[in-house]
């Protein structure tokens, strides 16, 4: 299915998102298998993310041990590791927009399609499988947003850290940034268990939908 929606993923920046699902519906691919193929790249790119977040604290905690020497490319080691961090930041809030618009898609056919069966005994087990995962779906999408709800605060104590040593490239620019990454790396912390949450809440939501 992926290679599917490679393939087809321009048609949804060529024109809307219905067009783009009606595309993929007719090689077989449905909002549902978007949905969970979605899930999975906002899981990922978390995973990713909490690789990249727990590789800048590392360095932010190693830079207060310098003693003195060439700030230059103390500078550079710290500055590189916070645009890393920003775009695996803007990649999280990407997966998650994606996740957003299309489960509101998918819920929106599957209540109009309730009202398309015949049977009583399946229009209810269709709406009891859709408030399901209604409710599953609003334990994930918190999840995210909690994760998403702790990058800013991380980021912004890295950029004001990484522009005070920009401009004040010696030894007590470290001695004065030793103070602020005991919060960073609390900040960090926070930010961590709050991706770790959601990735689990994502394996147990794929897990469910799959079923």
């Amino acid at each position: 299915m992926k290679r599917v929606l490679m393939i087809f993923g321009m048609t949804m920046l060529m024109g809307c998102s219905s067009a783009y699902y009606n595309t993929m519906e007719k090689f077989g691919v449905h909002k549902r298998d978007i949905m969970v193929d979605r899930v999975e790249e906002a899981r990922d790119s978390q995973k990713a993310a909490e690789k990249q977040f727990s590789s800048a604290l590392e360095q932010f905690k190693s830079v207060v041990a310098v003693d003195g020497g060439n700030i230059e490319p103390v500078y550079k080691k710290l500055n590189g590791e916070y645009e890393d961090s920003k775009a695996a930041a803007q990649q999280i809030r990407d997966r998650i927009g994606s996740v957003e618009t299309v489960s509101k898609a998918l819920f929106k056919e599957w209540e109009a399609e309730l009202k398309q069966y015949s049977s009583g005994d399946l229009r209810r087990e269709s709406q009891r499988k859709l408030n399901t995962t209604k409710s599953q779906y609003q334990r994930l999408i918190a999840a995210m947003k909690k994760t998403e709800s702790r990058l800013d605060p991380v980021l912004t104590a890295m950029n004001d850290q990484v522009l005070y040593l920009k401009h004040n490239l010696n030894a007590r620019a470290i001695q004065s940034m030793r103070q602020e990454v005991v919060k960073i790396d609390k900040d960090v912390d926070i930010l961590l268990a709050a991706m770790r949450a959601s990735i689990a809440e994502a394996d147990a939501f794929i897990r469910e939908i799959k079923d």
